[in-house]
């Protein structure tokens, strides 16, 4: 039964990869044609109309002071932090660049829980995480004259986002699920808004194809949570986890075939690195706990 358990999982993971990855093509059309704080507050407007009926559903409670305490707020304004980067990113370089830096989010995570919960890591894994980050660097190029400087923006992304992680395993057990993606997208809208601000830019004119772009990000992205939040739920996540990675394949797919990038070799050694480095984490990481178990 457990068996099929992580077959069904296994395959809404990717699904979910897919959906993400859709969302990250629309996102990226939209965010070219309009300010990017207009794309997030609009995106965060309307996922939040969609989870806080779920919540409402459940009877879970969106305006409460415990929105504004502690690691539920931490990780409202990581995501939003997150968000505000990586959309911007979207907008200044090319989508497959953008998916392969995002690919060390789960050995930022690794790090970040040896150094702030404590979590033991081993001399191997720390190695893997060093590999990782030397394929940040290949796909980043620093040294190199078509240095993309704005794939920073998604180097800092990576890290709001394992802030985000970390701060939901610290997350109390009677705080809802839907309560938490609520919040997160409440807090796109003021991001947005400050982003508009911060770059001097009004509300750009959304034409029937910017629109298109924006409710198909929205709908993909709405499909990729729930296919995540279901196979998380419903499979071991050791086994599905490294599914993942999938989410770079769709969107170098995608970016081939919809915006015309052709990845360099450096991005696809780099993108190598950082996917190998973090399969070797996860398959130590089940070592250790089927050990623990013993």
């Amino acid at each position: 039964m457990r068996q099929t358990d992580n077959a069904t999982a296994t395959l809404l993971m990717v699904g979910s990869m897919a959906a993400f990855a859709v969302e990250d093509l629309f996102l990226k059309r939209a965010a070219m044609a309009l300010p990017p704080g207009q794309v997030i507050a609009m995106m965060g407007a309307g996922g939040a109309m969609v989870f806080w009926l779920m919540a409402a559903a459940k009877r879970q409670a969106i305006l409460t002071r415990r929105a504004l305490q502690g690691a539920p707020l931490l990780r409202a304004l990581s995501e939003a932090g997150a968000t505000m980067l990586y959309i911007t990113a979207l907008a200044l370089i090319p989508l497959s660049i953008n998916s392969a830096l995002l690919q060390a989010s789960p050995l930022v995570v690794t790090m970040g829980a040896a150094l702030f919960l404590r979590e033991p890591v081993g001399w191997r894994r720390w190695t893997a995480i060093s590999v990782g980050f030397l394929g940040v660097l290949i796909v980043l190029q620093p040294w190199h004259d078509g240095f993309q400087a704005a794939g920073i923006l998604t180097v800092l992304c990576v890290i709001l986002l394992a802030a985000r992680d970390l701060s939901t395993r610290a997350m109390p057990n009677d705080i809802g699920t839907f309560q938490l993606v609520t919040w997160a997208y409440l807090a796109l809208v003021p991001a947005g808004l400050i982003l508009m601000v911060l770059g001097g830019e009004g509300p750009g004119r959304i034409d029937p194809t910017r629109g298109f772009d924006l409710v198909m990000a929205l709908v993909s992205g709405l499909f990729g949570y729930y296919a995540v939040t279901a196979a998380t739920r419903m499979g071991e996540a050791a086994v599905i986890a490294p599914f993942r990675y999938t989410r770079l394949v769709f969107a170098l797919i995608l970016a081939m075939l919809f915006l015309g990038e052709r990845p360099g070799l450096a991005v696809l050694i780099g993108a190598a690195l950082i996917i190998g480095s973090g399969l070797y984490t996860f398959t130590r990481e089940r070592r250790r706990a089927r050990l623990s178990q013993l």
